[in-house]
């Protein structure tokens, strides 16, 4: 590399010359500041001018020399951390200096009295000009703490970093897959929000959530620090356009010249949520690679807050990069649904209305479980029934798609969706529990929030005409309560009718698919008990996963996590989804907004609305035991 003005060459060292200057070529007047004389390697700086401006710049050049040269040692004193501290305080001034020159004109030339208000980027060559955004700044080194790889990169971005979600499930998930090695090497994980914080800051914030389950208790705190050197924080500011715009620079210095992805999970409030996912959209996407954007629920407040949601989102992303998530459907209950359906034929033939006589969809809460904030106003229906309720029973009810591609897995839920009823408000029971004093919960709702939802659904099509599907979700109940029962219907002309007793439903055959803590899979048959005589039993074969299966159950967010890394989108509801789950709620939510159902009111640590126990005999069905 040199610099070249008329017969003279002055070689310097490459590794020297700072990479702030290196997309163009560039050309000095002699009144141009010292500082500003360098290049990349293959290009050159033009300096024009008699000798006395040329003694002039020699000098200025000779000095940039030296002090570049004491500064880089400098660097290699603090380490890989605090010079990434500079080059994010580099990111700042410039975007302050390009804020305030960015309607001034520079020439060429300026007059040698004057001292010139000049920005390097101002000459470009054109066949290295790419369209960026104009608060991109472009006096930064391209260093940073780590070398990546040949292999594509990969960065997070978690925005709403300080929040409750983003410090308790978020960077831990990220942690648990980083350690498990579902992450690559060349990751790097941000942190973006408001408050005013280091690097070190966010980092002692998550450190104390961070655990390794007993299988990976092996280096874990070596891994553990690698993670969090890798974790870095930056300041959003309360300009979401010029704060993605700083964070598209920083991973951009991390990424060098590889192929980029990117995932910006949104983990804001529902109010701020367009603006920040359209500054995403317009300042931080990657132009190498894949981006995705997890949005978390409620996704709108109704089918119309809904629609505009969506259609602003569609309007800068893709469908297929849009990833609504709801934790519950990362749980392995419902990850095995398709597996048991579909992979094992002493169901599939069984899975219809010629045999099925009900199905069950039960999520109970107990006492430890505190509703947000946000849950005012929204209640259990928009929060639990309308994304992972519905989507429970579309995987358990749709036709078999034809691969197991996401998209196909989507078309099937979707079609399922459009073929549910509409829910008749006769069909419904709500209910509020009712706090007493010393009751150690929150209450946030107001007089018409729901706490507890009970529902009969059915479908219109040929495989499930007839058949009911039972809905009973609920806070602040008497243990906590997560399964899938499925009935089938009692044997035609049963010969042991007379020993199964009066109470037949007793004797009838059942799928139990139950959640953690206790999670299994148990199938209710009839038995004879061992002895003299005939009686029959109706005992429960069960797989235990306790037993069975020697693990820690990962948290639900590390499974959709790693299902938006790999770009499995099946358990992520595309919009028509959305669309066809509100189109059965809508009935409901209006009448309530009337008021003209109100909430049955439940003791705290009970069993629910009384009313459920009579909507579950008004369509034939046992009551599931509790």
């Amino acid at each position: 590399m040199s610099i070249s003005f008329s017969a003279v060459c002055v070689p310097f060292v490459e590794s020297k010359v700072p990479s702030y200057l290196c997309s163009s070529t560039y050309q000095f007047s002699f009144g141009a500041p010292a500082n500003y004389l360098d290049s990349e390697s293959g290009r050159r700086v033009l300096l024009h001018g008699g000798p006395v401006h040329f003694r002039r710049t020699f000098c200025g050049l000779k000095r940039w020399i030296v002090e570049n040269l004491h500064l880089e040692k400098h660097k290699r004193k603090l380490g890989p951390t605090n010079e990434f501290k500079s080059i994010k305080n580099q990111v700042k001034d410039q975007l302050q200096e390009d804020s305030n020159a960015e309607t001034t004109k520079i020439t060429s030339q300026v007059e040698e009295s004057s001292v010139p208000s000049f920005q390097p980027h101002a000459f470009v060559d054109v066949s290295t000009t790419t369209a960026e955004s104009p608060f991109i700044p472009k006096t930064l080194s391209s260093k940073f703490p780590y070398e990546c790889g040949e292999g594509p990169t990969l960065c997070i971005a978690v925005v709403g970093a300080t929040g409750e979600l983003a410090r308790g499930k978020i960077f831990p998930a990220l942690f648990a897959l980083y350690y498990s090695g579902f992450l690559p090497e060349n990751v790097c994980i941000f942190g973006y929000s408001r408050k005013d914080m280091t690097d070190e800051d966010l980092r002692s914030m998550i450190a104390s959530n961070l655990t390794c389950r007993v299988e990976h208790q092996q280096n874990c705190g070596d891994r553990m620090d690698i993670f969090l050197s890798r974790t870095f924080y930056i300041n959003g500011g309360y300009d979401n356009r010029e704060g993605m715009s700083k964070l598209d620079v920083l991973m951009k210095q991390f990424e060098g010249k590889s192929e980029a992805n990117r995932i910006f999970y949104l983990s804001v409030p529902q109010e701020a949520l367009i603006n920040v996912a359209c500054s995403v959209a317009d300042n931080a996407q990657s132009v190498k690679g894949w981006n995705r954007v997890i949005i978390e629920k409620p996704f709108g407040f109704d089918v119309l807050s809904s629609h505009r949601l969506t259609q602003s989102l569609l309007s800068k992303f893709q469908e297929q990069q849009i990833y609504r998530i709801d934790h519950l459907l990362g749980r392995n209950l419902i990850e095995n649904l398709t597996v048991l359906r579909f992979a094992n034929l002493v169901f599939e033939p069984l899975w219809n209305r010629t045999y099925i006589r009900n199905v069950q969809v039960i999520l109970s809460e107990d006492l430890g479980v505190q509703v947000g904030r946000y849950f005012d106003g929204y209640g259990i229906i928009r929060d639990i029934v309308h994304s992972h309720i519905l989507q429970t029973i579309a995987l358990l009810a749709m036709e078999p798609p034809i691969s197991l591609d996401g998209e196909d897995i989507r078309n099937e839920k979707a079609k399922l969706l459009r073929s549910v009823w509409k829910l008749e408000p006769s069909d419904v029971i709500l209910g509020q529990y009712k706090a007493r004093a010393g009751d150690k919960v929150d209450v946030y709702m107001n007089s018409l929030t729901p706490t507890y939802f009970a529902a009969a659904l059915y479908i219109d099509n040929a495989r499930w005409d007839g058949v009911p599907f039972l809905i009973k979700t609920g806070m602040g109940l008497i243990k906590h309560r997560v399964e899938i029962r499925i009935q089938f219907h009692h044997v035609p002309g049963n010969l042991y009718r007379e020993q199964m007793g009066h109470n037949i439903d007793l004797a009838t055959n059942e799928l139990i698919l139950r959640d953690t803590p206790d999670e299994a899979i148990l199938v209710r048959v009839n038995n004879k008990i061992p002895g003299l005589g005939l009686q029959l039993d109706s005992p429960e074969l069960n797989l235990l996963y306790k037993d069975k299966y020697n693990m820690e159950m990962p948290d639900s967010y590390e499974q959709l996590l790693l299902d938006v890394v790999d770009g499995d989108n099946h358990l992520f509801l595309r919009s028509d989804e959305l669309a066809a789950a509100w189109n059965i709620l809508t009935p409901v939510l209006d009448e309530i907004d009337k008021k003209n159902i109100a909430p049955e009111l439940y003791e705290l640590g009970g069993r629910g609305p009384v009313g459920a126990y009579y909507l579950w005999a008004k369509h034939g069905v046992p009551w599931a035991e509790d």
